[in-house]
C-alpha cells in the first residue's frame, strides 16, 4: 500500500517537470510536506477541458487524499479508499469510471514503507524506509480522481464539490518486496501523456499498469515519521544503510 509520502518540490519545478500550463490557486498555496498522510490535501496533475473553449490543458490541482465516488452517500468512505489496486481497476465499481475518464499523476519526492521485525527480534517496532528516486527527479504516482457533490449545500455554493484522489498500487518490485509486498504505481515520463489523456480509454490505459518503475533507493529513516504531526526535512535523513531498488 501507499499510506504516507513526501512532496516538497516547489510549484515552479513541478510546472517545468510535468509541462503544466495552469496552476490552481489552492494547489499553489499548499505547503511543502515531508509527511503527507491520508485525508490531507495533495497536489495532482490532470488534463481537463476548458468549459468555455473545450481546449484540454495540463493543470496542477488540489484534491483530498481518499477517493469518494460520485455515488457515495457519505464522504467519510474516502478514508478507506486511499489506494486502488491496479489489478481491479477495470472491475471495481468504485474505480472503473475514474480509471476510464479521470486519471491523475500525484507528484512526490518519495514515499514511506515500514518493515516488520523478524521473528524473535528484540524489538517489535517497525523500521520505516524512505523510498525515493536514485536521481533528483520527481516521482509521478499514478492516481485517479473523482468529484463528489454535497447534497446539503446549495447549487451556487462553491464548496458543494469535493475533489478527491487515490493512489494506484501494484506488486512491489525486488528488492522492495522484503519491506512491503505492495508499492505505488510510478510512471516514467514517457507514459505521462497517455495516462493523463482523457481520450485514452480504460483498455489502452490498462497497458500502462505494467510499466516499469523508475530506479529507486530505499533508505532507513527515523521513526519520527510514524507520527503524522511530525514534518520537516529531518524525516528523510538517513538513519542506516541505503539499498538500491531497481
Amino acid at each position: 500500500m501507499c499510506g504516507r509520502y513526501a512532496s516538497f518540490r516547489r510549484v515552479q519545478a513541478l510546472e517545468d517537470a510535468f509541462r503544466i500550463a495552469e496552476v490552481a490557486q489552492d494547489a499553489r498555496l499548499l505547503p511543502e510536506s515531508w509527511n503527507v498522510a491520508p485525508t490531507d490535501p495533495v497536489r495532482m496533475v490532470v488534463e481537463r477541458a476548458d468549459r468555455e473553449t473545450g481546449e484540454i490543458t495540463r493543470q496542477l490541482q488540489a484534491a483530498k487524499w481518499g477517493l469518494v465516488p460520485s455515488w457515495a452517500k457519505d464522504p467519510s468512505v474516502g478514508n478507506r479508499m486511499i489506494n486502488a489496486r491496479a489489478e481491479t481497476l477495470l472491475d471495481k465499481v468504485a474505480y472503473r469510471k475514474a480509471f476510464a475518464q479521470r486519471r491523475a499523476l500525484l507528484p512526490a519526492d518519495g514515499y514511506y514503507e515500514w518493515l516488520r521485525p523478524r521473528p524473535g527480534a528484540l524489538t517489535k517496532a517497525k523500521q520505516p524506509f524512505y523510498i525515493h528516486p536514485a536521481v533528483d527527479e520527481p516521482l509521478a504516482l499514478a492516481g485517479l480522481y473523482e468529484f463528489w457533490r454535497d447534497p446539503s449545500k446549495a447549487a451556487d455554493d462553491p464548496a458543494r464539490w469535493l475533489v478527491t484522489t487515490t493512489v494506484v498500487t501494484t506488486d512491489a518490485s525486488e528488492p522492495l518486496a522484503h519491506i512491503h509486498d505492495r508499492q505505488p504505481l510510478m510512471l516514467r515520463p514517457d507514459a505521462w501523456d497517455a495516462w493523463l489523456d482523457p481520450a485514452v480509454g480504460a483498455e489502452d490505459a490498462a497497458d500502462l499498469l505494467r510499466a516499469p518503475a523508475p530506479e529507486l533507493v530505499a533508505t532507513e529513516v527515523s521513526t519520527r515519521v510514524n507520527k503524522v504531526g511530525n514534518n520537516g526535512p529531518e524525516l528523510i535523513e538517513p538513519q542506516g544503510p541505503s539499498t538500491p531498488a531497481p
